[in-house]
């Protein structure tokens, strides 16, 4: 369980928090939560965005729900280290889509005495940990994994299933490209896209061969 700490001026460190989860669980909309808590108490707040992200709007971090909060968008994790002057928090959103020095950059940032709020995706759309994820979640303080609600089950849902054939690692996109799904709706859904890519390749072996013939 999550219990929140408050920001300590005559500690000299601060910490680093990781929400967590697959899409559609509330990810976004937690951080933001604990943002503007800090804001209400007059704590200096200061979030960033990887500069790709530009689904809802290029500055705003935006929940699915439509709450939002401003940002900075950075093309590199090395700027939010340049740009967090003075700050009581920093929030971080999409932290899966950061180069690797996201992770020396929130612990530097702590170091300093910053509380480090980070949210992103623990796992790609193939199952797998994403990007700088599971360094931040290993040396955060605290962490926090939030679920969505399986669209075929009903079930808590921590996989992301992206319905387009697409395989580059980094596609952004909603419902019309992912759906949030509990491992077993997951691990069917995975079996069924491979027995449908072993009958095309099974296809494409055989037209060939009868036009040959032909």
């Amino acid at each position: 369980m999550f219990l929140e700490n408050t920001v300590n001026h005559k500690e000299q460190f601060g910490w680093i928090e990781v929400i967590c989860g697959s899409m559609f669980s509330g990810k976004t909309e937690e951080l933001i939560r604990r943002l503007k808590r800090a804001q209400f108490a007059k704590q200096k707040v200061e979030i960033f965005k990887p500069a790709v992200d530009v689904r809802y709007d290029e500055e705003m971090v935006v929940s699915h729900d439509a709450n939002e909060i401003r940002s900075t968008p950075v093309p590199a994790a090395a700027n939010i280290r340049l740009l967090a002057h003075n700050c009581d928090v920093v929030g971080i959103d999409e932290a899966q889509f950061f180069d690797d020095g996201i992770i020396a950059v929130c612990n530097d940032l702590a170091n300093r005495g910053i509380r480090v709020i980070v949210a992103g995706l623990d796992m790609d759309f193939k199952g797998n940990p994403f990007g700088p994820m599971p360094s931040l979640m290993a040396t955060a303080e605290y962490v926090t994994k939030v679920h969505a609600v399986c669209t075929r089950t009903g079930n808590l849902a921590q996989y992301s299933f992206r319905k387009s054939k697409s395989d580059d690692l980094v596609l952004l996109g909603e419902t019309d490209e992912y759906e949030p799904l509990s491992r077993g709706a997951y691990y069917k859904a995975m079996l069924k896209e491979s027995v449908k890519d072993i009958e095309v390749d099974d296809a494409e072996e055989i037209i060939p061969k009868q036009q040959s013939d032909n």
